[in-house]
């Protein structure tokens, strides 16, 4: 079974903006929240083919994640996992050009989880998490590209009220899987 998530935002910045921010070297890291620890291992510049090859920490278990990037283009691009903790993961980010100064930034993520027990339960942690990983991704862009950026002990504070809030989704989470 296919499971699929979508998620779409506005970012006040021209698509080449946009997408110069999501191809940068840095853009992985950029867009993690601090409290998700991720080790890259290995990163290739964005292009058809090019490799990612990165280890997620989700508390004390290391989750190793292999994604290969295909379609780059000036309006998303596509990463694949290879291997990592779900049977298939395919996501799509795609940049649309509302006017000359504004985008629609689109994720799609269809994901199917493994038949093995353990990894399916890793699975849907991961998956779980989406909603507010891709609410911090969209955040994080959007003060990238913001004209006036909010000052950092605005940044800080939104970012110790989002673990938090992570923090406690995950506990709900874990105590829904034990029940």
């Amino acid at each position: 079974m296919t499971h699929r998530f979508e998620h779409t935002f506005i970012v006040h910045a021209p698509l080449e903006q946009v997408a110069a921010f999501h191809y940068a070297p840095d853009a992985f890291r950029r867009l993690t929240p601090p409290l998700l620890p991720v080790q890259v291992h290995h990163a290739e510049p964005l292009a058809d083919g090019s490799t990612t090859e990165f280890t997620l920490w989700l508390g004390p278990l290391p989750v190793r994640w292999v994604a290969r990037h295909r379609h780059v283009g000036p309006r998303g691009f596509t990463d694949e996992q290879v291997r990592g903790p779900f049977r298939q993961w395919i996501h799509r980010h795609t940049f649309e050009p509302i006017d000359a100064h504004t985008t629609r930034v689109r994720d799609t993520i269809e994901a199917a989880f493994h038949s093995h027990p353990f990894w399916a339960l890793v699975g849907r942690l991961i998956w779980w998490g989406q909603p507010l990983l891709f609410q911090y991704r969209a955040w994080a862009t959007q003060q990238a590209l913001a004209a006036n950026p909010l000052p950092a002990r605005t940044i800080f504070a939104t970012l110790f009220g989002v673990s938090l809030l992570s923090a406690a989704i995950l506990s709900i989470l874990l105590r829904k899987v034990r029940s």
